[in-house]
């Protein structure tokens, strides 16, 4: 939570109007309990999802993360269904399987690094031409997978997108 590109995501969600909800996965920071590989922290999420929904009941809703938090809620977005939209950033690649992500119905949004070393451009172009649509994939001129360099374009993408994401469908 206290992440330098967490933060711009939050704030770029924020300036598109959208209610944000950011929390530590177990074990992380000041939270109780240990890392579990994935299946824990998608519990964690899920149940911070259905604190936000009983809160606002009445709301869309989306689901953003970033690096591993990316894998988290696409696994979950695609899991359980009714997200409005799915915001990965940094996708790492390198992390298993993403087949799921061709299967998923919500729309995959994708903002990456163009120097990201744990999804490297080629690895995540391959991943997203594979995917059906809808989708949308934005490159950040950045110096590595934390954004350096390039936190203000980072947050004005997400923002722009989020924005722009209208009834299911992408404005570009």
């Amino acid at each position: 939570m206290h992440n330098k590109v967490v933060y711009r995501l939050a704030r770029g969600l924020r300036h598109a109007g959208a209610v944000v909800l950011r929390f530590n996965f177990r074990g992380v920071g000041s939270s109780d309990g240990t890392h579990a590989n994935l299946t824990g922290e998608i519990e964690d999420a899920r149940a911070a999802i259905d604190w936000l929904r009983e809160r606002y009941p009445g709301l869309p809703y989306a689901l953003s993360g970033f690096s591993f938090g990316s894998r988290v809620i696409t696994r979950l977005g695609c899991e359980a269904h009714g997200a409005q939209f799915l915001m990965s950033l940094g996708f790492p690649t390198r992390m298993g399987d993403t087949d799921y992500l061709g299967e998923c119905p919500a729309p995959r949004l994708f903002i990456q690094s163009t120097h990201d070393q744990f999804g490297p451009r080629p690895e995540i172009e391959a991943l997203y031409d594979r995917l059906p649509e809808p989708k949308l994939l934005r490159w950040v001129e950045a110096a590595d997978h934390f954004f350096a360099g390039a936190l203000d374009q980072l947050e004005e993408q997400v923002r722009e997108i989020a924005s722009g994401f209208v009834g299911g469908t992408v404005q570009s």
